[in-house]
């Protein structure tokens, strides 16, 4: 049995997912030495369920496979503030493993639900030790990450109102938009709230000014984004971001 059969087996999801994301996977996967893949689980999570909490050991690596995730964090002046950034395949514990840190540094759960890879720290971390290739990954995806969430700091400073929203919706878009183009965004208006750092009330006058705008579409309590609407966003923050 080949590797990639043998990766198929254990994470039969796989062959649902599309061509980009399973060959995401497989090639995240593909230096794993066969106690590695023997030992990861599969296991499938409902929405909205806690599985990292912040200052809990840190003795296990999440990946996801399917779903969305989003990490909440409490400790920016008591303020509870959740974002979402996730790109790549990126393993949730591994920035731990790499700056030995005992306890997670954040508190993570579910949005959707969602089918994850489950790795033992140990055998992860020793993965990493052994294989200069899987640090590299890891390290990339890390520095990505990284890089993006401090650019998005950066951007939200310049923007306020209608186009922070938009900016976030944009990244939404690009992160979590079906094959076929839309995206359908079912979000309360507290949840825009802690993501953007705007009051409720400035999100639902936000909201209401880019559905004027033709830049999103409201149907109940789902905010629709079509390519084309998506792409009018994009330049619109485009432009204010280089003015």
């Amino acid at each position: 049995m080949t590797k990639e059969e043998k990766l198929f087996q254990i994470m039969p999801f796989l062959k649902n997912l599309t061509r980009e994301r399973k060959e995401a996977l497989l090639e995240y996967f593909s230096t794993a030495p066969n106690w590695l893949i023997d030992a990861i689980e599969v296991t499938h999570l409902d929405r909205d369920v806690v599985f990292i909490e912040e200052n809990m050991p840190a003795d296990t690596v999440y990946i996801v496979g399917e779903g969305t995730i989003k990490a909440t964090e409490f400790r920016i002046f008591g303020i509870r503030y959740e974002f979402m950034g996730f790109w790549g395949v990126s393993a949730m514990g591994a920035m731990e493993v790499i700056m030995k840190e005992d306890f997670y540094r954040t508190t993570l759960s579910t949005v959707t639900p969602c089918t994850m890879i489950v790795i033992p720290r140990k055998k992860f971390e020793r993965w990493l030790e052994s294989d200069i290739k899987a640090l590299q990954q890891e390290a990339r995806e890390m520095g990505n990450y990284l890089l993006e969430q401090g650019r998005q700091g950066r951007s939200f400073l310049f923007l306020k109102g209608a186009d922070r929203l938009g900016m976030l919706l944009m990244q939404q878009y690009k992160q979590y938009a079906a094959a076929n183009g839309e995206l359908s965004l079912l979000m309360t208006r507290q949840e825009l709230s802690e993501k953007t750092g705007m009051s409720v009330k400035t999100v639902n006058r936000a909201a209401k000014k880019l559905e004027e705008q033709n830049l999103i579409t409201r149907k109940g309590h789902k905010i629709l984004i079509n390519r084309k609407q998506y792409e009018m966003l994009s330049e619109m923050i485009s432009e204010i971001l280089t003015e």
